[in-house]
């Protein structure tokens, strides 16, 4: 079974915890379709593995495309000059020819080399040798890609790491902004926190707003909250000024509302099930904060089971359209307002 994001997250604390303290694997295999974690653990070991008086002699860094096997174990083969270990790393090690070879060091690594084999965006095969020979002597990082209802609970998460808070609405705005994207999210708050107030420990929608560049105000997030309570006023209001933005994308702003209303059929459901629900099943169910369950108990009354199954109809349909099917002479602004209207109607 694939790790979860707490677990991929505790065992990468733990790792860097170690090679700050100078314990090392003699191997690792970074690998995974969310880079973050990877790259963490990679630029920590860089950055703990030698001093800066040692990497002349015993650090070598290549790419997976630029180099092949043969070399690569040809270095990590060396014995470090002068210090007690030497890095070898391998970046983008999925361009590399033939990587599975690499099991034929990995199961006898020398002691005083570490080895990264560190993947971008991709995986190894785990029935193959590497991965069977890496689990047994070294270290394996695997970090899966989280889903969309998951960022918002890993930006929590991330910023408790810091010692600090962060509103619910807040976080799920960034989410909204930054995606999937890990690293976009930790650039995003790195750039933040250099502009809070010395002291602060909680970040609002206010700074998310001020400091990130983006407005909850006109949001997907927003729009789907106003079609949640069915103001249609502010609904349409916000559609039309999304999709005057510039890099507006029409299949990004429907997959945003068929994950909304996708909960708000989920919802119903859980109250097919069990027509009474605590907030905590109600919020496990849906895999949003229990802030937000104010809002889903309120669409889940404007949007009856029928009416909600039309909606993620219209959905699809809009998407089709989006991507270039039966649109006419619509453009997405224009295709935006009217999927607005006609799920409001």
């Amino acid at each position: 079974m694939a790790k979860g994001f707490a677990d991929t997250d505790a065992q990468c604390r733990k790792i860097l915890e170690d090679v700050r303290k100078g314990i090392f694997s003699p191997v690792y295999l970074l690998m995974g379709k969310e880079p973050y974690y990877p790259d963490l653990v990679c630029n920590a070991i860089i950055e703990n593995a030698l001093d800066e008086s040692e990497r002349d002699f015993n650090q070598t860094i290549c790419y997976g495309a630029d180099t092949d096997v043969d070399t690569v174990v040809t270095a990590a083969r060396r014995y470090p000059m002068f210090a007690e270990r030497q890095l070898v790393v391998v970046k983008e090690a999925q361009n590399l020819k033939k990587i599975d070879d690499l099991a034929v060091y990995c199961g006898k690594p020398l002691d005083t080399t570490v080895l990264v084999i560190c993947l971008h965006g991709d995986s190894v095969d785990k029935r193959k040798a590497l991965y069977k020979a890496v689990s047994k002597i070294g270290t394996v990082v695997e970090s899966n890609e989280l889903r969309d209802y998951e960022i918002a609970r890993w930006i929590v998460s991330f910023y408790a790491s810091r010692g600090l808070k962060i509103a619910p609405d807040a976080a799920a705005l960034l989410g909204e902004y930054a995606g999937t994207d890990l690293s976009k999210i930790a650039v995003e708050t790195d750039k933040m926190l250099k502009n809070l107030p010395e002291g602060a420990v909680t970040v609002t929608v206010g700074d998310i707003e001020k400091n990130v560049g983006i407005s909850r105000q006109y949001s997907i997030f927003e729009l789907a909250k106003e079609l949640s309570y069915r103001n249609s006023g502010k609904a349409l209001k916000i559609a039309s000024y999304i999709g005057a933005a510039p890099k507006f994308a029409l299949p990004m702003a429907v997959s945003a509302l068929f994950t909304h209303f996708y909960r708000i059929l989920k919802y119903h459901a859980l109250l097919m099930s069990s027509p009474h629900p605590t907030q905590e099943q109600k919020a496990r169910v849906l895999g949003v904060n229990p802030y937000f369950i104010g809002e889903y108990d309120r669409a889940v009354a404007a949007y009856p089971l029928r009416k909600c199954m039309a909606v993620i109809a219209l959905l699809k349909e809009y998407d089709f359209k989006g991507k270039g099917g039966n649109a006419g002479e619509a453009t997405p602004d224009r295709l935006l307002v009217e999927l607005t209207a006609r799920i409001l109607n």
